[in-house]
């Protein structure tokens, strides 16, 4: 029997790697607060990077036009001089409070946190990816069921179903045509929610006979046959070695709403000096938490982080004034940023 691994000990847990969370870990680098980040999407940059990876934004200060992508692979930058760590695909479950007043936080994947101090860089939820409905096809999850996988090369040589009707559904496709045997692009109807390029993509890979395209939805799964309903209420039945469900992701606020904390409309209700919650040394930061006049704009949520961080160093270093110092001029800064 294998022994239980060891708290991971840190002063932060960050829960949420999107934008907000990313420049949660510059404000504690700034202060010297060793952090870990929790997120439950495979890499970082939340629902910046999936919901609108690359549609403009413009209103990040001194940043006339960049996208999703380009701000979190920006904060990603920003914050490698203090070397946070990631643990990705991984949801916090618990949360409950030690003797010693440290936090434990434990995940879905097996992990277990004692810390200083947590953030809540949430947003609206874990972003998980929506299922496939249908009764016991979950138990091919991994082996013969993939939802938005981040490595396609497994497919190589297979038969290859990708159910969905957006950007990364026909993307995901394509790319897997190149390597598989046989893919099959199977949507509800005949028309998508994607850029007008990707689909004239997919539908010349139609024509030239390098996928297949079938209207239809899912109706059974035994793990080498896809069941499909069609809309003339006929039944096919599609062979398959790979399902790939691509189906988009939605929000959930998931094991938050069992922490014990206050919670007002799925949100977390925080003071507007430090943005901690009703629980000390928990803190909450972005489209998370609310507050009066709250609004949600990624600039509140660096505001807010940067307070928060602040507050945090009575916890990480109590009876320890830290003085104000700024990039600009402190050498301390500079040593610890990488830079002069």
């Amino acid at each position: 029997m294998s022994a239980t691994p060891a708290p991971i000990e840190t002063d932060a847990l960050i829960v949420g790697a999107g934008p907000v969370g990313l420049f949660q870990a510059f404000q504690l680098g700034l202060l010297e607060i060793s952090c870990h980040i929790v997120d439950a999407l495979p890499a970082a940059g939340g629902q910046c990077v999936k919901l609108y990876g690359d549609k403009p934004i413009y209103d990040i200060p001194g940043t006339p036009h960049t996208s999703g992508r380009g701000l979190a692979e920006a904060l990603l930058t920003q914050i490698a001089p203090f070397k946070p760590q990631f643990h990705f695909g991984e949801q916090v479950a618990t949360l409950a409070r030690e003797p010693d007043d440290r936090l434990r936080l434990t995940t879905s994947g097996g992990k277990t946190f004692l810390a200083k101090t947590v953030f809540i860089a949430a947003g609206v939820g874990a972003f998980v990816p929506k299922h496939i409905a249908l009764d016991g096809i979950a138990r091919f999850e991994g082996t013969r069921l993939f939802h938005h996988p981040e490595s396609l090369d497994g497919f190589a040589g297979q038969t290859v179903v990708v159910n969905g009707g957006d950007d990364i559904a026909l993307e995901t496709a394509l790319s897997i045509s190149a390597i598989a045997k046989q893919v099959t692009l199977l949507h509800r109807r005949d028309g998508f929610q994607a850029d007008e390029a990707v689909v004239a993509r997919m539908r010349a890979a139609v024509a030239e006979g390098r996928m297949r395209f079938v209207v239809g939805q899912p109706a059974a799964f035994d793990g080498t046959r896809l069941q499909v309903s069609t809309p003339d209420a006929q039944t096919l039945e599609l062979p398959v070695d790979a399902l790939v469900a691509c189906l988009g992701i939605s929000p959930r606020l998931g094991p938050i709403a069992d922490w014990g904390l206050e919670l007002e409309r799925k949100q977390v209700p925080v003071d507007t000096e430090k943005f901690e919650t009703r629980e000390r040394g928990v803190f909450a930061v972005g489209d998370i938490n609310t507050y009066p006049g709250k609004r949600k704009l990624i600039v509140c949520g660096f505001h807010e982080a940067t307070l928060a961080a602040w507050a945090a160093t009575a916890i990480v270093f109590p009876g320890k004034a830290i003085p104000l110092q700024y990039t600009t001029t402190s050498t301390r800064l500079h040593t610890l940023l990488g830079v002069g």
